[in-house]
């Protein structure tokens, strides 16, 4: 028997998502066979599918998922459907049912054995290009120690190489690169990456998302290891904590990879040589640095260069203080731009405000008093020039400032600082550090501004300036919305990028 549209329908409807959701039933059906063909769940040279087929897909998917096998499209594998992940296959010609009740026996490793493998133990890669708000040592960094971690559980190792000749490619790309519409990236969220198996020897990243290597973002190592494992011949795990599961995964204090990842990987080109594993907790790839920490100086590939690296890169906050000096802060570090437009060099954070974290959210300096105030999670720090005040760093998200907020300032005609968390705004009395009544508001009154700024403050000639990725927008205040925007590295002398 065929399937129908209404047939999948009653179920979807029944499971009340359609009901909230702006999708017609039949397009929340069709994108589910979009999304189970896509993933290699149905095969795309049939025309048409019957019911008990569609049913064993859906089911099959479930279960790879951990989710309840029912072979429905409930609300829960709907959802799952739309989480991040990585853009290959989760399944080859086997059925779900054949790899169920392999999953308990030595013939799961066939799953991640290909017939395609590298036939040396090293291989070169290439980092063809990368996010221009990542600075190229961060990025080199991170790639090195995406493939050192399955180098130092199997016998393969690694090299850089800067030929196009490389075995190993990596690159970032829009939308459709020329890798056939299926493969096409979606923008933010969706597919996130994708690689091709040995010996094409490609892993392809969507340039859309907003990559992180400090844990805002979309962590690009964990991504990286992921797609390294395909170029290497490894295919998706159904272990949910392993990191070739599809599914894109936040990094934990726990190691990377799992018993699966390892047996997958030694199967294909043994175990290294000493016989003996090294893995390293995830905790200590959260950073990765662009900047010396023990000296506060540049790499290489930064001093080499004139502009300041904040130029180059997505800052975490920016503020003037009560002298019109500009402050930017990155990472572990800051840098500051005098009204004149000279560029210190880069300092550790803590050398100017002890006990102050590195990678901040949001700061902001309060013009009646001019304190620091900086945010990150649910803490708060204020400080009067570099002292950091009793009762400091505090608990704010008790006081109903939201956790992890976007960026924060002092806002002039309030005499209050203010705090921006996705789709609303906070306005904060200084003295009680609580939110002042009849707010959080909706962002809809800062007319023109997007969603999830990293930046904002106010310029001595009154106009405020919200900054997010490479861009600014500029918010009159008379006129009650932005009146212009563009790129604040080429486009703001004040910042300081284009004057040194």
């Amino acid at each position: 028997m065929l399937v129908t549209i209404y047939t999948l329908v009653v179920r979807i409807l029944l499971t009340g998502l359609c009901a909230r959701a702006v999708p017609t039933p039949k397009d929340v059906l069709h994108n589910a066979q979009v999304f189970l063909e896509k993933y290699g769940y149905i095969d795309r040279d049939k025309k048409e599918s019957n019911l008990g087929e569609l049913e064993a897909s859906i089911s099959h998917f479930q279960w790879l998922s951990h989710l309840p096998v029912s072979g429905e499209l409930d609300t829960r594998t709907l959802l799952q459907m739309n989480e991040p992940r990585c853009g290959m296959k989760d399944v080859s010609q086997p059925r779900w049912t054949e790899q169920h009740s392999a999953i308990s026996n030595q013939r799961r490793r066939k799953r991640y054995a290909l017939k395609n493998k590298w036939y040396k133990r090293h291989l070169t890669y290439q980092i063809v290009n990368w996010p221009w708000y990542l600075s190229q040592h961060q990025v080199r960094q991170a790639v090195k120690a995406a493939f050192e971690l399955w180098g130092n559980v199997s016998s393969m190792t690694f090299s850089e190489s800067s030929s196009a000749a490389a075995d190993i490619r990596l690159a970032f790309f829009y939308g459709d690169h020329n890798d056939g519409a299926t493969n096409a990236f979606d923008g933010p969220g969706g597919a996130l990456a994708h690689a091709f198996f040995p010996r094409r020897g490609e892993a392809h990243f969507d340039n859309a998302e907003h990559w992180s290597l400090n844990g805002r973002g979309r962590n690009l190592f964990v991504v990286l290891a992921h797609e390294i494992g395909h170029t290497l011949g490894l295919q998706h795990s159904p272990f949910k904590n392993a990191l070739m599961s599809p599914y894109y995964k936040k990094l934990g204090k726990d190691y990377l990879l799992n018993f699966d990842d390892i047996l997958a990987i030694q199967n294909l080109y043994g175990a290294p040589p000493s016989g003996k594993l090294f893995q390293l907790p995830g905790k200590k790839f959260a950073y990765f640095l662009d900047w010396n920490s023990e000296n506060g100086k540049g790499s290489e590939s930064d001093t080499t260069k004139e502009s300041p690296s904040y130029c180059r890169s997505v800052f975490d906050a920016i503020t003037w203080d009560m002298q019109n000096i500009l402050y930017i802060f990155k990472g572990r570090h800051f840098w500051t731009v005098t009204p004149s437009g000279n560029v210190s060099e880069p300092h550790l954070l803590q050398s100017r405000w002890k006990k102050l974290p590195v990678y901040i959210e949001a700061a902001a300096v309060s013009a009646s008093t001019g304190k620091f105030y900086f945010f990150k999670g649910a803490k708060c720090w204020r400080y009067k020039e570099s002292q950091l005040e009793a009762g400091f760093p505090r608990k704010c998200s008790s006081k109903g400032f939201p956790r992890h907020p976007d960026t924060a300032f002092y806002f002039h005609p309030l005499g209050h600082l203010v705090v921006f968390k996705r789709t609303k705004y906070y306005v904060i009395n200084e003295n009680s550090l609580t939110v002042e009544p009849y707010y959080p508001r909706s962002l809809k009154d800062w007319k023109g501004i997007p969603l999830e700024t990293t930046g904002v403050l106010t310029h001595p000639d009154g106009s405020i300036y919200f900054f997010k990725g490479e861009k600014y927008w500029m918010f009159n205040q008379d006129k009650l919305r932005v009146t212009a925007s563009g790129k604040w590295a080429e486009d703001l002398s004040w910042i300081g990028c284009k004057n040194n």
